[in-house]
């Protein structure tokens, strides 16, 4: 069976030569690079592999799994191979989610253009794929996987094979009754149309086709008015329904006769239900739809831990790809740890560790390129500084040079603010995170003297000079334990330093003797640090009475989580207006991630994750960040901005907005295998739904397990929750395949913000571990939100 996309493929010489096949050298490290044999199907939408022309092929990828195309010099790993290889002769295969790239070398320039600008011709019209297009090339796909010979027909022996590929146990004579229906060649066999009709029985929704007819007078189609009934009474959609049911049967309805007398068909039911408007996720959540003209402190902010890693703590690799990946995902807030380098140059790695080491300058690079691809709002570099002063001095020269007008070096209107900025006044700046000097009241003072200095005038006496630098940390500051010491430049580099020290002595004393050095800090870095300053934190007293709104502090998990138990409201108070960052405990060496939902409630801001690392955390992550654009900022809810705030995240005393949760799990469609290389294993799948909120909230129930059914398993189980503080809610759908032997193992999951979810008859479209979509696997709901608590709810 050709490709049912044949005929809207892109056709260009590209396409059909990459189809013919050609030699390159597949590269995974400096010392492995192997010649492969790389020949795109003729189905257009897959590319296999063999180790040489004529040799046993193997699936290499699909067009849908490729995020994106790069050229050679844009490869970490090819640059260190140019002088091997012309770097115009290379170029790599990105893809979505967690997959490491793929590195190839063509033979010759020519052939490398004609890969690259094939697939990503190729990838664009996957991306742009409308929702037929997408179950079309679905089928394609099963049925180039079912026809074992690749005759272009499905015996029915062929078909037996495809059904257990597709999770689908089928008495034998059920099938072949089936197949005997599809068959309208009467050939014994199925090609193009006959297989879509043997689709289309093998997925009947009957609950689909129920809930339908509960609307419909003739059974055969929805009226305008049955329709707008359906809207308002199940999907709560409200006073609008009206001009919503005329936009939605323009949409979805496939009949141009049924446009035109405004009825829904079945067909046009469905493919509403399957859609972006039938979707738990309200789509008027996907692009930016929140105030972004609040200060940065009163939004969530999506933050990654160690960014450079792309593996573990103590011996993974250190990579750029691990700040292109965050940047690209959303992440706002990325982390680098900066060390002296060999020639003078600072490199980025994991301190006293195993892990690689890569530059500084082209972390910088990578960040110019890439800060903005996915969101306009300000993204902070939070500089973990490790450097000498000479060093920190590149460091300040690369920040400045390589970002020049991205990089935020003053304040935006040079006056001093009394609060934050907002991520709108922000819009495409990069600011540093780090320790300063001084205050930024200071720099601005300084800024006015220099520009008033007249020329000519004397420096003043060396000592005096001395003392006039030696300044406290803020000059609000009554804690006289914690002193800025800095030096003017005329003395010696090691004289200019941040200092822990006992109170300062007395004229005359030798001033580093028996005094603990902390940093020494250059000030032109110091002064590329403007809003995002880092200050030590002692208690939230001493921060009320000490720090300024600009200040912010670092809290490791296990911190952060004892002030939450111990003084909960004063932490919501406290990240009401001013920035907080809770980041991993030293002890996840294999970059596990906590659940970043306990800090979200006290109202921290930056709270890192390793996004290397797939799972429930991350899950939970992506899904509060997948709500306003995708932007990497989320506004708290009023209670976590309000400075007069008395909310508890530990101890809710009131119920804020209580409701009352009803989900009923109806089906599920085209459940993917757990075991892909196991044909005759089929999932027995349950459902699980988790609730990640305040702790009273926190709770999960799941469904019965449907035997030997992911094809289109049935449950019609209501499961019933109740929230005190539904705002903060995280909801997550877990599919697991049951296995009374051991774990249930993970098929597939999404996970959302109860603020983002819609009511009514609704469809999950799942992912993967990895975040990436298991098209067109999908779970059929009914969401119900009741206001109040009950203490008994009746499925």
């Amino acid at each position: 069976m050709a490709s049912l996309l044949q005929g809207r493929l892109p056709s260009s010489q590209e396409v059909l030569l990459m189809q013919k096949g050609m030699m390159m050298r597949k590269v995974r490290t400096k010392n492995w690079k192997r010649l492969r044999y790389f020949k795109l199907q003729e189905d257009g939408m897959t590319v296999w592999h063999a180790r040489q022309v004529g040799g046993r092929a193997k699936a290499t990828f699909s067009i849908s799994d490729v995020e994106t195309v790069r050229k050679g010099h844009e490869s970490e790993l090819l640059r260190s191979l140019e002088e091997e290889f012309n770097l115009e002769q290379g170029f790599t295969i990105v893809f979505h989610g967690r997959r490491p790239n793929l590195d190839l070398v063509a033979n010759s320039v020519e052939e490398a253009q004609i890969w690259i600008k094939g697939l990503q011709l190729l990838v664009d019209f996957v991306t742009n794929m409308d929702q037929k297009e997408r179950l079309d090339q679905w089928l394609s796909d099963w049925f180039q996987r079912g026809d074992k010979n690749q005759d272009g027909r499905m015996s029915f022996h062929e078909v037996q094979r495809l059904l257990l590929l597709m999770n689908v146990e089928m008495e034998e004579e059920h099938a072949f009754q089936l197949f005997q229906a599809a068959d309208t060649s009467q050939s014994d066999t199925l090609e193009g149309e006959e297989f879509i009709e043997f689709y289309k029985a093998l997925t009947k929704r009957i609950e689909v086709q129920e809930l339908f007819g509960n609307f419909s007078a003739d059974g055969q189609k929805l009226t305008l008015l049955e329709f707008v009934d359906f809207l308002q009474e199940e999907q709560k959609e409200g006073e609008h329904a009206s001009d919503l049911a005329l936009a939605l049967i323009d949409r979805y309805e496939p009949s141009e006769s049924g446009k035109l007398r405004h009825v829904l068909s079945m067909d046009g039911f469905l493919s509403y239900l399957y859609s972006k408007d039938g979707d738990i996720f309200n789509p008027s959540c996907l692009p930016v739809y929140q105030d972004m003209t609040q200060p940065l402190n009163h939004y969530y902010i999506n933050t990654s831990h160690n960014t450079y890693l792309v593996g573990d703590q103590l011996c993974g690799r250190s990579s750029v790809e691990g700040y292109i990946r965050a940047l690209k995902r959303g992440c706002r807030c990325v982390e680098v740890d900066v060390w002296d380098g060999p020639n003078g140059e600072p490199v980025v790695y994991h301190g006293h560790t195993l892990t690689s080491r890569i530059l500084f300058k082209e972390v910088v690079a990578t960040l110019k390129k890439y800060a903005f691809q996915t969101s306009d709002y300000p993204v902070i570099l939070s500089l973990e500084n490790h450097c000498t002063w000479e060093q920190q001095g590149i460091i300040a020269q690369h920040l400045t040079e390589i970002l020049g007008e991205q990089l935020l070096s003053t304040t935006l209107d040079g006056h001093l603010p009394t609060q934050l900025p907002s991520p709108e006044e922000l819009r495409k700046k990069i600011l540093v995170k780090g320790k300063k000097l001084q205050t930024l009241e200071e720099d601005l003072e300084e800024e006015e003297e220099t520009e008033s200095e007249v020329e000519g005038e004397e420096e003043p006496e060396l000592e005096s000079q001395f003392e006039s630098e030696i300044q406290e940390l803020s000059p609000r500051s009554k804690d006289k334990n914690e002193k800025v010491v800095m030096c003017p430049l005329l003395c010696s580099s090691i004289c200019c330093q941040i200092l822990v020290q006992a109170p300062l002595p007395k004229p005359g004393f030798p001033l580093f003797f028996k005094q603990k050095s902390k940093a020494i800090l250059c000030p032109s870095l110091s002064a590329l640090v403007v809003y995002t300053k880092t200050v030590s934190f002692y208690n939230f007293t001493h921060s009320r009475e000490h720090y300024r709104f600009y200040e912010l502090s670092s809290f490791s998990e296990t911190k952060a989580k004892n002030l939450i138990k111990e003084t909960g409201n004063e932490f919501v108070l406290h990240n009401a207006w001013q920035l907080s960052r809770v980041y991993p405990s030293g002890l996840r060496t294999d970059s596990s991630n906590y659940n970043p939902q306990e800090f979200w409630n006290a109202g921290c801001q930056m709270v890192a994750m390793n996004v290397q690392t797939a799972g429930l955390e991350m899950d939970i992550c992506d899904g509060l960040f997948r709500q306003n654009g995708g932007c990497g900022y989320v506004l708290k809810p009023d209670f976590l901005r309000d400075s007069q705030s008395s909310f508890q995240p530990e101890r809710p005393i009131s119920p804020f907005k209580a409701c009352t949760l009803l989900i009923q799990v109806i089906s599920g469609q085209q459940l993917p295998k757990v075991d892909s290389t196991k044909e005759a294993a089929i999932v027995d799948p349950l459902v699980r739904v988790e609730i990640f909120g305040v702790r009273p909230d926190t709770a999960r129930l799941e469904t019965s397990y449907v035997e030997n059914n992911g094809f289109n398993p049935y449950w019609g189980q209501t499961l019933c929750f109740q929230l005190l503080v539904p705002e903060l809610a995280m909801l997550r759908f877990l599919v697991l395949d049951y296995n009374w032997r051991s774990r249930n193992d993970f098929i597939g999951q999404y996970t959302l913000p109860w603020t983002c979810m819609q009511q009514g008859y609704r469809h999950i479209h799942l992912l993967s571990k990895d975040g990436t979509s298991l098209h067109p696997a999908s779970l059929f709901v009914h969401i119900c939100m009741q206001e109040g608590l009950r203490e008994e709810v009746e499925s």
